[in-house]
């Protein structure tokens, strides 16, 4: 089956600045991407071209078979939540959510059934009648996905929707609307800078940096198996360790480190300069045998989270090496303490060392 969205070729400049560079990006019927990278990477220049807000220097958008690419934004069938929801403050909940449907001439039953549906699927019927002005920032962005959704549109784009929201609410409504849009089936692009956001959300998630997508998959694999240096270090903690390739074979690659020799998946050359790098969660706080990697470690910090503890360890210049458990361990571990360490090679990446975020 085709993508429903396609983007391709995407290119754009402001002032002499390459900020999209060649992008191509297909996103499925009913799925839910993720834009996820850091301020200036192009994420929102790369969703305001889809919403037809900008016009790309290069390249072309397709929706649903249609080529959209000079098409203007009310002629996308496109909806569009923003940062700051763009709820008109003069109009009621309902009103807001009644203005693109009589913007498109709906018939006025047809209106109030579709924003009673509305307010019904985002917990606001009770609100209808009230100012916009007098809600809270989580009741503001449920009405501004109702007004987006509540004209049907082939597409939804979010703009870091739940940037001003406290981490609690935002929590809730990542719930809240990732359920909605299983739902309703509605294919969405959804820009954040939020890992934990979008590993949470997404069905494949595009990791932006410097105007290019670097990988895109589902959230597991972009954790697991970042396809670069800058996916690992952008997406998630880990432990990175720098050394020298002294042995490749069979997909895996042996490292000469000041901890001695590593083993970790991968295919560089040996004498190549290179850095191993583990996810704190799949490294265990003692000695593994058969054939795991071992290495020895002074304690330097123990930080409680919750439901998780994180163990910082000394580990010389350039290096860091951080465990994560779900527990304290049996054993109180005093900082400065020398604690055994290990970690299964297939758990283990490697990474040329001057690619090192």
């Amino acid at each position: 089956m085709p993508d429903f969205l396609i983007i391709s070729a995407a290119g754009k400049s402001f002032a002499g600045v390459r900020v999209l560079d060649n992008v191509d990006l297909g996103v499925r019927r009913a799925e839910f991407v993720s834009l996820l990278g850091p301020s200036g990477c192009g994420k929102t220049t790369l969703l305001r071209i889809v919403a037809g807000l900008l016009a790309p220097d290069a390249g072309s958008v397709r929706l649903d078979g249609e080529d959209i690419t000079r098409n203007p934004p009310h002629h996308r069938d496109v909806g569009v939540v923003f940062q700051n929801y763009a709820l008109f403050p003069h109009l009621t909940v309902a009103e807001n959510v009644a203005f693109g449907l009589e913007a498109r001439g709906a018939p006025r039953e047809k209106t109030r059934a579709a924003v009673a549906r509305f307010l019904d699927l985002v917990h606001m019927r009770e609100f209808a009648e009230r100012s916009v002005r007098v809600l809270s920032g989580g009741q503001q962005q449920r009405v501004a996905v109702a007004r987006a959704l509540a004209v049907g549109p082939k597409l939804l784009l979010l703009d870091e929707p739940f940037s001003a929201l406290d981490r609690k609410l935002r929590e809730v409504m990542q719930i809240e609307l990732k359920r909605l849009l299983r739902e309703l089936s509605t294919t969405a692009v959804f820009v954040t800078h939020d890992q934990d956001e979008a590993l949470m959300m997404s069905d494949r998630i595009a990791v932006m940096n410097r105007g290019t997508i670097e990988q895109l998959a589902d959230p597991a694999t972009v954790y697991h198996r970042p396809a670069s240096a800058f996916v690992l270090g952008f997406v998630g903690l880990s432990t990175r360790i720098a050394g020298e390739v002294i042995a490749a074979a069979g997909g895996d690659v042996v490292l000469a480190t000041p901890h001695g020799k590593l083993r970790a998946a991968g295919s560089l050359a040996p004498g190549s300069k290179a850095f191993l790098a583990v996810r704190p969660e799949r490294i265990r706080l003692a000695a593994g045998g058969n054939g795991e990697n071992e290495l020895e470690l002074p304690l330097r910090d123990v930080v409680f989270q919750g439901s998780k503890v994180q163990f910082h360890f000394a580990a010389g210049a350039g290096d860091q090496v951080i465990v994560e458990a779900a527990q304290l361990p049996g054993v109180p571990l005093a900082p400065g303490a020398p604690v055994k360490l290990s970690f299964a090679a297939a758990d283990a990446l490697v990474f040329p060392l001057d690619r090192q975020p």
